[in-house]
C-alpha cells in the first residue's frame, strides 16, 4: 500500500536551504533527479517547493516500510541539522495514478 509523506515548513530562505542541504547530504552530493538517486528503494514520486506561505516536500512511497527505511537515514540527518523535531504528515492516498 502506497503512502504519502508531507513535510511542511514556513516558506523562508532557510527552509529551501534546509531542503537543499538535506538532499545534498542524503545523496552524498550526487544530486537528485531520479528516485534511484536515493540510498534506499521505494520512492515513487517527489515534489518540493513553495506553496503559499509554506515550503512543502511531498513524497509518495510504495509502502510504509520503504519510508521507514528512508526515515532511518533522514531522521538523524535532520537532527544533525537542528531539525530533529520535524514530523511528517503520513497518509494513505484515496487514489494514486502514476505514469
Amino acid at each position: 500500500m502506497a503512502i504519502v509523506v508531507t513535510f511542511d515548513l514556513e516558506n523562508t530562505p532557510a527552509a529551501q536551504e534546509l531542503y537543499d542541504t538535506t538532499i545534498d547530504r542524503v545523496t552524498e552530493g550526487r544530486g537528485f533527479a531520479s528516485p534511484a538517486d536515493l540510498p534506499v528503494p521505494g520512492l515513487l514520486a517527489h515534489i518540493a517547493g513553495p506553496v503559499g506561505d509554506r515550503w512543502r516536500v511531498t513524497d509518495v512511497w510504495e509502502s510504509p516500510e520503504s519510508f521507514e527505511t528512508f526515515a532511518k537515514i533522514l531522521g538523524p540527518l535532520l537532527a544533525d541539522l537542528g531539525h530533529g523535531d520535524l514530523e511528517p504528515d503520513v497518509s494513505a492516498p484515496h487514489n494514486l495514478v502514476l505514469r
